[in-house]
């Protein structure tokens, strides 16, 4: 009996060992993409509907880890991509309007994000 309750409380303890897929805040809608992170192993997308002529302003803080970032109108090619974001700031302008698919990437990542239209 204490054989199998011991097997049973180490099969929980091991269950609770997994890495966690992403602790922090997340806000997101038709002109905004922000994320503000502890932990970020996962992926995450926001659509922003954007005319000609519009600009994205991007923001990264990047602490720890790695965040690829792709940016693209929906069913064509990227208008951008890094596979692993410094920290820094950048603006796209926007040559055709439509909807554009921000998709960020975590990897032991720590900081924030944000993707705004201006």
């Amino acid at each position: 009996m204490k054989k199998y309750l011991g097997l049973l409380l180490g099969c929980f303890l091991l269950a609770g060992c997994g890495m966690t897929d992403f602790s922090g805040s997340r806000t997101g809608n038709e002109g905004q993409f922000l994320m503000d992170y502890k932990v970020f192993n996962t992926t995450d997308s926001q659509v922003l509907k954007l005319e000609k002529g519009d600009q994205i302003y991007g923001k990264i803080e990047k602490k720890s880890g790695k965040l690829s970032v792709m940016i693209r109108k929906e069913g064509e090619d990227p208008i951008f991509e890094s596979k692993d974001m410094p920290t820094g700031s950048f603006r796209l302008e926007i040559e055709e309007g439509g909807e554009y698919r921000i998709t960020v990437k975590g990897k032991r990542a720590r900081g924030s994000l944000s993707f705004t239209k201006e």
